[in-house]
């Protein structure tokens, strides 16, 4: 990690691109910190299986968030390849300590106190390391092919993992299905990662496990085509906005459609979520450069985009943060030990409701770092990863 010294060294930043960022990360942060994971609002959770609720809209976004970021990021090196080399290397690095940072989540604390017992049942996949792989082949892609071979590599992405997870037979099973343990991307990541390396709640598949990450990497593709429709000097705002207006409502639409028969869901990143979600993002994308670059309303957004400019560093930390804290030992009156999360949340429960004191502890946990990241911004400071 870097930090830059001076904001305005940076290149040129899409202010909407970061509020969007910013909003996406603050939700998932939300999300993953629960006070008690027994007491969650609906629209907190995951989907069962089938369906989407606001939170299964958020991992797809930020995938399609850093592929918006590539197409910005990289367009200047796009039209010479004698830079191809030199930014796929840097790609590559990128990619490379987003994995293990992901890996270290995974490993900490038991890699201080269990080392080998740690490396032994370490869950390899993770969110991370999907946004790590996305990327860098994102990254490849864009550099690589055009505008419209890039929406063909998606279209066969799409098409091909529907294909598999819908026509080729499971082993062991007999016929191919779209059920929890016995899919095929269920079978093919037990026989690679075994049970040791995957979901430590399942032990049996992973949300983030190897076939879907196919089609994750589309939703990072949907993200580069929009961010080089964005970045079009031929083109008017109002002329930009109403085509990815209707091109993401259309996503949404066929989404829908494809849902009849291969259904919207997250844990299996099927093709009809990848157009649901990144239809959505679309939209939203779309409204917030409309609103806050166009139009100039953006007093509103820093709280966001504080967020957004050092998405992974806090994303990083606020995994790590509650580990500490439940590592941290306080003695009892009764002579037990309580660690020290146990002991702060206690201050939430006895104010609201199980429910209620869930939600408080990670709205403070989002408004502590909030802090933290104004802060940051203020001095111009943003670790890059």
């Amino acid at each position: 990690m870097t930090a830059s010294p001076n904001l305005q060294d940076a290149p040129a930043r899409l202010l909407s691109l970061d509020f969007f960022r910013g909003a996406t990360v603050a939700a998932m942060i939300l999300v993953n910190n629960p006070g008690d994971w027994g007491n969650i609002y609906a629209p907190l959770e995951h989907a069962n299986w089938n369906g989407c609720t606001p939170t299964d809209l958020i991992f797809p976004f930020f995938l399609f968030i850093v592929g918006v970021s590539i197409a910005y990021a990289m367009g200047s090196k796009k039209t010479d390849p004698a830079t191809h080399q030199k930014t796929i290397g840097k790609a590559v690095k990128r990619a490379l300590t987003l994995f293990a940072l992901g890996l270290f989540l995974s490993l900490f604390p038991k890699v201080f106190t269990d080392p080998i017992g740690a490396f032994q049942h370490v869950r390899i996949p993770g969110v991370l390391q999907r946004i790590a792989i996305v990327f860098l082949i994102s990254s490849v892609i864009f550099l690589k092919n055009s505008e419209k071979n890039i929406f063909r590599i998606m279209i066969i992405l799409l098409a091909g993992y529907w294909a598999i997870m819908t026509f080729v037979p499971v082993p062991g099973v007999g016929y191919a299905n779209l059920e929890k343990e016995t899919n095929l991307g269920a079978w093919i990541d037990r026989g690679i990662l075994t049970e040791a390396h995957l979901w430590k709640s399942s032990k049996t598949w992973d949300p983030e496990g190897l076939l879907s990450t196919i089609p994750a990497i589309a939703t990072g593709l949907f993200g580069v085509l929009v961010g080089v429709y964005l970045k079009r000097k031929d083109l008017d705002a109002p002329t930009k906005i109403a085509w990815l207006f209707s091109a993401g409502c259309f996503a949404v639409v066929l989404g829908l459609v494809w849902d009849l028969q291969f259904p919207i869901n997250k844990q299996l990143w099927t093709s009809s979520f990848v157009l649901y979600t990144g239809g959505l993002a679309t939209v939203i994308l779309a409204l917030s450069y409309w609103i806050i670059d166009i139009q100039q309303y953006n007093r509103f957004t820093k709280p966001f985009v504080v967020y957004g400019v050092n998405a992974i560093t806090v994303f990083f930390l606020s995994g790590l943060i509650p580990r500490i804290l439940q590592m941290i030992k306080l003695d009892q009156p009764d002579g037990s030990k309580i660690n020290l999360q146990s002991w702060l949340y206690s201050g939430f429960t006895a104010s609201f409701s199980p429910i209620n004191a869930s939600l408080a502890w990670a709205v403070t946990f989002i408004l502590f770092w909030l802090v933290i990241l104004w802060v940051m911004y203020n001095k111009k400071i943003i670790i890059k990863v």
